[in-house]
């Protein structure tokens, strides 16, 4: 029996081995940018200004030196993503201020970051400039930088911000989710001082002088608008994204405020967390709790759970976070903008394709896929930061002199 093809038969053929080709190209290509992503990763420093391991290891303890099985960070993801230097959080819930204990558990968190050094020479070293950073890296040790997230511990005293610097503190964040004695917060509707505190305002001048970064992160608009004004030097926001993908979210910065940012030479690191990059994500719980009032039931655990099975969670995506960082970039240009995950610090909200500290290569491929230059890519993986953090260092050193 003869077997004819028909035309059909053979153009269907054509399109099939064409579409398998298309494919195996596309393979390909992709293997290709995540090998160079890889390469870019472990070839340059990777800062990453927002990382909550020591709030995290205070509540539950593991560790981190090996791979663990909760939170972000750990050495083997941290090596495997490329991360050098990742700013510690020193976090203090905003109780503090009312509570005192600020400046004790602040002590505690810096205790544990300087004891997992200790314990893991080989692994961990400490890092409260640059130049230790830039010399540590290549050794196989990650930089452990500190940031105070939440100013309470300073408790009025200036002292106290010496002290702190002095344990490697490199940049305080003024306040957190209430305002305290040094700022207004932004999720606070009380603005008890209309911006920073006379104090506020005396510290912010102080910090300039020891060489501590100033981050506005968490501060409301006057406040951010008085510490821009107020430093000699550049201001950081250590993990905020962009109002303009989050209406009415003040904890994000909107286009004025980056414009303001620029001029002052500072940068804003892009917090990863789905509520600070989508609307949708962000206004996920005040809808949850609406429908929990509307069928007249408490927001608990078992009225969380059944609602996501019917309203899963909107996580946001990597193109989302890419989105922040191309309209940082388009509006105020290349200089001002990097990295501020906030890791181990927004539970389970983080992006498909960002979801731990493996995830960097990720984020730079999907850079490069955008049309970022390497040399662009590095100033966002640390090169806009550790500009910000050696004219900061060199303005305190000219002050001393």
């Amino acid at each position: 029996m003869k077997f004819q093809l028909s035309a059909m038969t053979i153009l269907c053929s054509t399109l099939l081995l064409s579409s398998c080709a298309q494919t195996m190209q596309a393979t390909s290509n992709n293997l290709a940018e995540l090998n160079t992503a890889d390469r870019v990763a472990q070839q340059y420093i990777i800062v990453d200004t927002h990382i909550d391991v020591p709030y995290r290891l205070h509540k539950k303890w593991e560790d981190v030196t090996v791979a663990t099985a909760n939170g972000e960070f750990d050495y083997p993801r941290a090596q495997q993503g490329g991360l050098n230097a990742p700013f510690m959080s020193i976090y203090i819930p905003a109780s503090y201020e009312r509570t005192g204990g600020g400046y004790q558990l602040a002590n505690q968190l810096i205790d544990s970051m300087e004891a997992l050094v200790a314990r893991a020479p080989d692994k961990f070293a400490m890092a409260s400039s640059t130049q230790q950073v830039l010399a540590q890296f290549g050794s196989g040790k990650i930089s452990l930088a500190m940031g105070m997230e939440n100013g309470t511990p300073i408790e009025g005293k200036l002292e106290n911000l010496q002290h702190f610097y002095q344990r490697g503190v490199r940049y305080i964040t003024l306040a957190h989710s209430e305002s305290n004695h040094i700022s207004d917060s932004s999720y606070d509707i009380r603005r008890r001082w209309q911006g920073l505190s006379p104090f506020g305002k005396e510290l912010v001048v102080a910090m300039n002088n020891i060489g501590m970064m100033i981050d506005i992160s968490h501060v409301s608009d006057d406040a951010f608008y008085q510490a821009v004004a107020i430093s000699k030097v550049p201001v950081i926001a250590s993990h905020s994204s962009l109002r303009s993908y989050t209406p009415d979210f003040e904890r994000n910065m909107d286009d004025d405020m980056l414009k303001a940012l620029a001029k002052n030479g500072g940068v804003i690191q892009i917090n990863f967390g789905s509520s600070f990059v989508t609307r949708q994500a962000n206004q996920y719980n005040a809808l949850r709790k609406a429908a929990a009032q509307q069928a007249g039931v408490e927001d608990n655990q078992a009225f969380r759970e059944a609602y996501s099975k019917t309203h899963p969670y909107p996580f946001a995506t990597l193109d989302t976070v890419l989105d922040h960082i191309d309209h940082v970039v388009k509006l105020v240009g290349i200089n001002h903008v990097g990295i501020g995950s906030d890791y181990d610090g927004v539970g389970d909200s983080l992006p498909i394709g960002l979801k731990d500290v493996a995830s960097y290569p990720n984020l730079i491929a999907g850079l490069f896929k955008r049309g970022y230059s390497e040399e662009d890519i590095v100033k966002i993986l640390s090169g806009n930061l550790m500009r910000v953090w050696a004219e900061v260092e060199a303005y305190a050193a000219k002050q001393a002199s």
